[in-house]
């Protein structure tokens, strides 16, 4: 039954979800001062507890954002050899010469302002929060029983396409998930995406021909994968992929792949403001160059091991892309897509599915919205299983109809983001440097996950949200073993 207090109490639950915290802390207080209800009581001291660091971590990312508009201006894009991009943006006059300061080419606040304003924050078919499927492009196919490297062939894609197809009540967005061999051409693929598959879908078209290309322009449920910058330079063999794309009006999903340490900075907020600044930079250019078309902000950072090679079963890959989505879902409002649900290990193993599982359920219940490579992905993203893909739609098939039976009073859950006030400095000191490696804030950094690690490990010492659900903290720390500590390739 609903009484007035839980009415109340509603109300905070729902300026939860809408990121106004401050004013849900202001509900939670007033009920604990006129409430006399027990159980309301409890449920307002609960939320309250996670008041103060929700509102903190909302600051965080509103300085991300701002902070990556201002590389854009204060240090540039050293686009100075790539004149078709230098050209557009000097017609449209968004280039600030009375800047001395930058160290690329810096543009003018007011055109990325604008220019950003312009992109909508809808998609047709928007499948919408905690959305998993497909992706990666992985460059083999990982066949049971036989060993050999190589990408699928003509009859294997038909098979992939025709299993992704039946179980895209789960699988809601697909992303090509693995390279083809030259029996088939990404143009043919995506023609029988088309016909099998109703939902999202996502190809890269840089490699087909402009009549190919033209074939997308319209077609709400298709995005464009495509890229243009990394490490504050544009990728030489991607200028003219990208502006085809831009001019043929398809929605772009405008992927950065930056890497912790190794093509960014190493602290998380550093790293993701970076990020951000590298695919806002692509919007800008998107929307100079067809002025209000659809783009997707795909940033999906990544993190290194100990052995310094990618690492899809640690922890530090899932926060750090369900803080990137946050970004997003709580200040930009830009459609979002992240990485995370897979894992580092090359087999089919229980390990390797418990390794994905725990990832989607964390992303879940941090809230994302749509997350490639999430199913069927191995060997951080090296290999693609059509076993581990129904294998992971049946443990996803679970996983999703327990959380959906969970109480949804519970509020948000705090990631304990990790401020740093010299990201932008350290932004600065990498580019000048050209290496994060040689930067001292990278050195400064170097422990900056694993800190970040230990504090939301603690946290969930004191307070488990969701123990129906298998937890990439809880359980790990259940049973005895390091979260870092997984098997390694």
């Amino acid at each position: 039954m609903h009484t007035p207090a839980t009415k109340i109490f509603d109300q905070g639950i729902r300026l939860e979800k809408e990121i106004r915290f401050e004013q849900a802390k202001a509900v939670y207080e007033d009920i604990l001062d006129h409430v006399t209800d027990e159980l309301v009581l409890e449920k307002a001291r609960c939320r309250l507890e996670d008041m103060d660091h929700l509102i903190a971590e909302k600051a965080i990312y509103q300085r991300i954002d701002e902070n990556a508009k201002q590389v854009l201006t204060e240090i540039g894009i050293d686009i100075s050899h790539s004149p078709p991009l230098m050209d557009l943006l000097m017609e449209a006059d968004a280039v600030d010469f009375n800047n001395e300061t930058a160290l690329f080419i810096p543009l003018k606040r007011g055109y990325i302002d604008r220019c950003l304003g312009q992109i909508p924050r809808k998609i047709p078919g928007d499948p919408g929060m905690n959305t998993f499927g497909t992706g990666a492009t992985a460059p083999f196919l990982k066949r049971t029983g036989d060993e050999d490297l190589r990408p699928a062939n003509r009859r294997e894609y038909e098979k992939i396409i025709r299993t992704i197809g039946e179980q895209q009540g789960i699988a809601r967005i697909f992303s090509l998930p693995v390279a083809c061999d030259k029996s088939i051409s990404l143009f043919e693929i995506a023609q029988q995406m088309e016909k099998n598959y109703q939902g999202l879908k996502m190809i890269p078209t840089n490699t087909m021909s402009d009549a190919e290309v033209k074939f997308f322009s319209g077609k709400a449920h298709w995005f464009d994968g495509t890229s243009l910058i990394t490490s504050l330079a544009p990728m030489g063999n991607m200028v003219a992929p990208f502006l085809r794309s831009a001019r043929a009006g398809n929605t772009l999903l405008l992927v950065d792949q930056s890497i912790a340490g190794i093509s960014a900075p190493g602290s998380p907020e550093a790293f993701l403001t970076q990020n951000h600044a590298q695919v806002l930079f692509m919007m800008v250019m998107a929307q100079t160059v067809h002025p209000g078309i659809s783009c997707i902000h795909c940033g999906i950072p990544s993190v290194t091991g100990a052995d310094g090679n990618l690492s899809y079963s640690s922890p530090h890959q899932t926060f750090i892309n369900a803080a990137l989505a946050r970004v997003n879902t709580w200040i930009t409002h830009f459609p979002s897509a992240q990485t995370g649900g897979s894992t580092s290990l090359p087999d089919v193993t229980d390990q390797a599915l418990r390794d994905s599982e725990l990832s989607r359920n964390a992303l879940r219940k941090y809230g994302v919205h749509i997350v490639r490579h999430a199913m069927g992905a191995l060997g951080n993203l090296t290999f693609f299983s059509l076993e581990k893909f129904l294998k992971d739609c049946k443990r996803e098939r679970r996983s999703k109809m327990i959380f959906d039976e969970i109480p949804k009073d519970k509020g948000m859950i705090p990631l304990y983001f990790p401020g740093d006030d010299q990201a932008l400095a350290g932004i600065r000191e990498i580019a000048e440097k050209g290496n994060p490696k040689a930067a001292d804030h990278t050195l400064k950094n170097v422990d900056a996950f694993r800190r970040w690690e230990d504090d939301i490990r603690q946290a969930a010492k004191k307070k488990c949200y969701y123990p129906q659900l298998n937890d990439i903290v809880i359980d790990t720390i259940a049973s005895d073993i390091p979260v870092t500590g997984r098997r390694p390739l």
